[in-house]
């Protein structure tokens, strides 16, 4: 599922989008363009499983096609098939909204069946799937390896690819380090995902408010922010760290059941991510000093669930 960190970046792009428009984009127009880039990664994320599963798939097609060559050898008629039989290739295939979503989204035209047999043959090249077709048993930890190795060392390592991934989706070259970690805990914890619900009502509220927020207060946010620059000049510091700095002001201040060390380690962990290499320690100078000023002066009230 989109994470919370996720869905703070996609707020990111869309404040930023706003701000690349000095600001004259209405509020409306701001919600529709944050609502399009969370239906946008929900799409990216799941192109790329059924790109994953249907390299994997294409085991079977392999095997047909050098069988039914007019005069097939005795490796034509001995292909090995084990992967189309893995077991968490399978399990993908059950998981609600996959297969009907691949239907509504109409990918199965947009895929490019050429990619998914150079990747495949470049598979069984490997010595990775050599030593997964050796192995008698099957194993959870191999069924996921593999799968993991065919979606980083031969798609997203591929520039070809991932050409044809952008051409696609526009997003990709923005949200490429978000869906491969998004990818890396679909593939440990698949039966955790529900590709019908990737972004959940209560995550896709949470991006709405955070960004309206963001948006009808930020003159007191920056009123904030402002003493805190000392000798930096505002209009001089980097529109996405000051993006970043003001979502990280509004989540202290009117989101009561997010906890503040989370806030400050999620908008540090993402100034380091996406914008320059001073921008994590700057941000968290900024934020730091605000939170602690808010509990000195009695401001920061949040919900400890603790007690």
């Amino acid at each position: 599922m989109i994470s919370r960190r996720n869905i703070r970046v996609k707020v990111v792009q869309a404040l930023y989008a706003v701000e690349s428009e000095s600001g004259n984009m209405s509020d409306e127009k701001a919600i529709n363009l944050l609502k399009k880039y969370l239906d946008e990664t929900s799409d990216l994320f799941l192109f790329l499983v059924y790109l994953i599963t249907e390299v994997a798939r294409y085991a079977e097609t392999h095997a047909k096609n050098k069988a039914s060559k007019h005069l097939p050898t005795k490796e034509d008629l001995s292909i090995n098939t084990k992967i189309a039989g893995n077991t968490l290739l399978w399990s993908i295939f059950e998981l609600p909204g996959f297969k009907s979503g691949i239907k509504d989204r109409g990918l199965s035209s947009q895929l490019d069946e050429d990619i998914v047999k150079r990747t495949y043959l470049k598979l069984i090249e490997s010595e990775e799937y050599k030593a997964y077709i050796a192995a008698e048993s099957r194993d959870k930890k191999s069924e996921k390896n593999l799968l993991s190795f065919i979606f980083t060392d031969l798609i997203i390592a591929d520039e070809f690819i991932t050409d044809y991934i952008e051409e696609h989706y526009v997003q990709w070259d923005d949200d490429s380090e978000m869906i491969y970690q998004m990818m890396m805990n679909f593939l440990s914890k698949p039966n955790s995902f529900n590709f019908q619900l990737l972004v959940g009502q209560e995550k896709r509220e949470y991006a709405i408010n955070l960004l309206k927020t963001a948006l009808t207060k930020k003159e007191h946010t920056m009123d904030i922010i402002t003493p805190k620059l000392k000798n930096w000049d505002p209009e001089r510091i980097a529109v996405l760290d000051m993006i970043i700095i003001r979502l990280g002001v509004c989540e202290l201040l009117y989101f009561e059941t997010i906890p503040a060390k989370v806030t400050l380690n999620e908008y540090i962990d993402i100034a380091k991510s996406y914008s320059t290499n001073q921008s994590g320690h700057f941000v968290n100078g900024i934020l730091d000093s605000i939170h602690k000023e808010m509990i000195s002066e009695g401001t920061l009230n949040k919900v400890d669930f603790k007690k």
